[in-house]
């Protein structure tokens, strides 16, 4: 398998504050902070605004929930414990 893409490497300065709070949000997320701006970047370059983002990902979260049925919801008693 050969990665032969051309990359381009960039530099970016931020804060103390903001480059921690990036790299708790990359932990979260299990992935990294340059993975975050990469896909902020390719985002952007898209021209893809957040709420056409979001309206991908509810998309393909329907998808995936294809069973879903409101006669199946837990009793309010089941879902606080609640025993007679």
């Amino acid at each position: 398998m050969c990665y032969c893409e051309n990359m381009k490497n960039i530099t970016v300065s931020v804060d103390e504050t903001t480059y921690r709070q990036a790299r708790i949000k990359a932990a979260e997320q299990d992935t990294s902070v340059s993975a975050l701006v990469k896909q902020f970047l390719v985002g952007l370059a898209s021209g893809q605004t957040e709420f056409d983002r979001l309206a991908h990902e509810e998309q393909a979260l329907r998808e995936r929930i294809r069973q879903f049925r409101a006669a199946d919801r837990l009793s309010r008693d089941d879902l606080h414990g609640r025993r007679e």
